[in-house]
């Protein structure tokens, strides 16, 4: 079995693909496809650390070092819990605000486009094998072959 030849490299080749389509659309607007993901998760009554990660499924430092950068734009501030000082939340700020809506449209206007170049019996078909491979790949475990 040949590397272009496996599931997983056309579904790493196709997100990257994507990813970098959205970082060139995000870049134009001052942030990038990670800060606008990040953006959209975080809503109006605020979002916790982990919220964000486990809505986004960023690692936590990178997701540290991506929330650094999001409040030196002003995008972002943090609040800690006055209860729980472990506990840090994160609101928008107005120009968070108007990036977050940037960054839905763009999500908006880009599946858009793929809707209307995707029949919609293909992209039913195909929504579902990606959730079963979504599937399969939680529920996998290697299995070693034993000495014989």
């Amino acid at each position: 079995m040949s590397q272009d030849n496996t599931i997983d490299y056309f579904l790493k080749t196709c997100w990257q693909t994507v990813a970098n389509k959205y970082n060139v659309i995000a870049s134009q607007f001052g942030f990038t496809q990670a800060a606008g993901y990040i953006l959209i998760n975080i809503h109006k009554e605020g979002a916790s650390v982990t919220e964000i990660a486990n809505a986004t499924g960023v690692k936590t430092t990178s997701l540290s070092r991506v929330l650094n950068n999001l409040e030196t734009l002003g995008f972002i501030y943090r609040e800690v819990n006055a209860s729980d000082k472990r506990s840090v939340k994160v609101y928008l700020t107005p120009l968070g605000v108007e990036k977050r809506k940037l960054a839905k449209d763009v999500v908006r206007n880009f599946n858009e486009f793929l809707e209307s170049q995707i029949p919609e019996e293909e992209r039913v078909q195909l929504i579902q094998s990606l959730q079963k491979v979504n599937t399969l790949a939680a529920n996998y475990q290697l299995k070693r072959k034993e000495k014989g």
